[in-house]
């Protein structure tokens, strides 16, 4: 039997408590910054202010019709029923989550591959969160389930209120469609999960009180929770350190089931951990690199993944590979089992993910910003990588799989081609399942790849979207969207609004591949963190001056966007540049970088930025830290700054605090707080819907309205 299972243990962007010692470190306190009153998320006076702000955007918006059908056209989007129910396999059926206006908060469902295959599948609804949701009173709203393999009928179901990371969890039976009556249950919310260990047991990884919880509020015990008892009385199996990001311990299975391995981790930072493996009644240490782990298992082989060069028995592993030891032989001695590569990038690739069949693991990989997905095997003694049959040019996605079969989808996607989702049993290649509707008209739309030089001269490449034809002289309205940040890649894809609400309206698109991403592995990462991440800035704007050296646009019609960290790369790139943008949309962004690891999640991300608690590191810091970056007499662009009261991420005090700070300058800015959607934002589609009305209004008065006066 043959098994692959990736093991993602991301420690996501609750909110930690301002103190005013925080000055004492160098860090500003209350006497530095007087709008620290708005890192209370809920306390009575933040949300008057927030009320204030919200109720003076909406009247600007309300005052253009414009503003209404945008909204209306993002509505209709998000409530498309003809667009792609994509789904995960499971073993009495294919299982999705919907959202529409009749279904606003969400309902689980399954169906069969064969009413899958119909224009209209047939739906059984196994949990209905809007009807939980009215019976208890609450803003219920689904965070996935954890299920006990390998029949995955009995679940825990998390649920978050409002929409924050912090869950509660409940037993729920996939058969019955009921929460379990006496089952397993937490009902204080935490960060945290549970994994099954048997159908009477839980592995729990949450906040058990004082003196279980890291500086960035992640849980570091986890405890071995047994049916029919108190969770408080749980014996403890593995402990962290309170200096960790976070710590647990979690279940290696193949897909028949069998546990084959106890591994815990401690979360060094946010980019480096210490794995363990349980062995003779003690934890033993894995001898692995801090930027490598386990990535599952393959025909008897336990796999993992580095993302550094790995030295080790008298030979190199190149960072991003992956690498095999016999499991047996791993169980014995575990960190003496003989290492023989799988896979190395070429240059200029990357692996991204994968899944697994019962027999083959897939993996999909970045070849030059270009996906591909290959088939591994492990035949006659050796290593089989074959390339999946899918589309060239066009970003490739693993979607679901099978663990009881050699059943599985992939997803293929560019920006100007809807969503197609592809299907294989095994004895073929994959065959479209289903396509997503058109909804903006790509006829007259071209890509184009160009490179920005960086500062530094590294090269920068960016995709531009634009009508066919486009005279490069320089007047059409541009938004530049970009991220730059712990590795995640930034790849074409059909974004449906923005080529309805902009594309449509004659603006363009610019998608640009930073220094701090994942586009070109890790070191394309690496090279642009903790004192070398002003790099990350000055590739973005670099993009942006060279959209303009190239006639794209212009200052006065260019506009930038970014969310979480990358409304940190908008914040750094209009208090840098001023004079380069006349719009920026700040998402739900990191933007106070003396004060962020007081704030929400920000103490997870020191491995990313640095410590501002440290002398050497906060000079790093305070050179770019867009909040104290706002100062008189500067003309900035007046941005669009947007937060939600329930981020227990990134917090909303950041966006907060930048528009308290331009308002005190007299400086033009908007500010929006969805008040009831969590990191992403609203957490039903007429939310997200505004949200995006909001955004593409926004950029519609500074970069054609404006342009248009003049």
């Amino acid at each position: 039997m043959k098994r692959v299972s990736t093991l993602a243990l991301a420690a996501t962007m609750t909110i930690a408590t301002p103190t005013s010692l925080a000055a004492q470190n160098g860090v500003p306190g209350p006497d530095e910054d007087p709008y620290i009153w708005l890192e209370e998320a809920r306390s009575d006076e933040a949300l008057e202010w927030v009320r204030n702000e919200n109720n003076r955007t909406m009247a600007h918006m309300a005052q253009d019709p414009r503003f209404d059908e945008l909204t209306a056209e993002a509505l209709a989007i998000l409530d498309a029923e003809d667009r792609v129910p994509y789904v995960s396999i499971r073993k009495d059926g294919l299982y999705n989550f919907w959202q529409d206006k009749q279904n606003p908060k969400g309902v689980l469902r399954r169906t069969t591959l064969e009413s899958y295959r119909t224009d209209e599948p047939e739906w059984e609804i196994i949990l209905d969160v809007d009807a939980l949701a009215e019976a208890e009173g609450k803003e219920w709203v689904y965070k996935g389930s954890s299920c006990l393999p390998p029949d995955q009928r009995m679940c825990m179901i998390a649920l978050s209120d409002g929409g924050e990371d912090a869950t509660i969890l409940r037993e729920f039976d996939m058969t019955t469609k009921q929460f379990v009556e006496g089952g397993f249950v937490i009902e204080e919310k935490s960060q945290g999960g549970v994994s099954w260990v048997d159908e009477n047991t839980l592995l729990v990884g949450r906040d058990f009180g004082e003196g279980t919880l890291t500086e960035s509020e992640y849980p570091f015990t986890t405890r071995m929770w047994t049916r029919g008892t108190a969770l408080a009385d749980a014996p403890e199996i593995f402990r962290g350190d309170a200096k960790d990001v976070s710590a647990g311990a979690y279940l290696l299975r193949t897909p028949d089931g069998e546990i084959q391995a106890r591994i815990a981790y401690r979360g060094l930072s946010f980019h480096e951990r210490a794995y363990y493996l349980w062995k003779d009644d003690e934890w033993v240490q894995l001898d692995l690199p801090k930027k490598a782990g386990p990535y599952g298992i393959l025909d008897g082989h336990m796999l993992f993944s580095t993302d550094v060069d790995w030295d080790t028995q008298g030979q190199t592993f190149p960072a991003d590979s992956l690498i095999a030891v016999d499991l047996e032989e791993w169980k014995a001695d575990p960190n003496g089992a003989t290492k023989t590569l799988v896979w190395a990038p070429q240059e200029r690739q990357t692996k991204r993910g994968g899944n697994s069949t019962a027999n083959s693991a897939y993996m999909s990989i970045l070849d030059n910003v270009v996906g591909k997905v290959l088939k591994i095997d492990f035949e006659d003694g050796e290593w089989v990588k074959r390339e999946v049959a899918l589309p060239d040019n066009a970003t490739l996605g693993v979607s679901t799989a099978s663990s009881e079969s050699d059943e599985i989808m992939f997803t293929s996607t560019d920006f100007l081609t809807p969503s197609t989702l592809w299907y294989t049993d095994g004895s073929g290649d994959p065959e479209v399942l289903k396509t997503s509707p058109s909804y903006f008209d790509a006829s007259g739309m071209e890509v184009e790849q160009f490179e920005a030089t960086s500062k530094d001269g590294a090269k920068i490449p960016y995709f531009l979207v634009k009508p066919k034809g486009m005279e490069m002289d320089g007047t059409t309205p541009t938004l530049l969207y970009g991220y730059g940040g712990f590795q995640v890649s930034q790849l074409p894809s059909y974004r449906s609004l923005t080529g309805k609400m902009w594309l449509e309206k004659g603006g363009a698109f610019i998608l640009a591949n930073l220094r701090g991403g994942g586009e070109f592995g890790p070191g394309w990462h690496q090279s642009a963190i903790r004192e070398n991440k002003q790099r990350t800035w000055d590739d973005f704007i670099a993009v942006g001056q060279d959209a303009v050296k190239r006639g794209i646009t212009n200052p006065g019609q260019l506009g930038i966007q970014g969310g979480s960290q990358g409304g940190l790369l908008v914040g750094t790139a209009f208090t840098q540049a001023p004079e380069a943008f006349d719009a920026a949309i700040v998402a739900i962004p990191l933007f106070d970088m003396l004060r962020y690891h007081l704030i929400g999640r920000g103490a997870s991300w020191i491995g990313e930025y640095g410590d501002p608690r440290i002398p050497e590191q906060r000079a790093w810091i305070e050179g770019y830290s867009p909040y104290q970056k706002i100062v008189e007499g500067v003309d900035y662009p007046a941005p669009f700054l947007w937060a939600s009261t329930a981020d227990d991420r990134t917090h909303p005090a950041h966006a907060r605090k930048a528009a308290a700070k331009l308002k005190e300058l007299g400086q033009d800015y908007w500010y929006f707080e969805d008040m009831t959607g969590g990191h992403s934002g609203g957490v039903d589609n007429e939310q997200r819907a505004k949200l995006q009305a909001l955004q593409i209004f926004y950029l519609m008065q500074r970069l054609m309205d404006d342009n248009e006066a003049e």
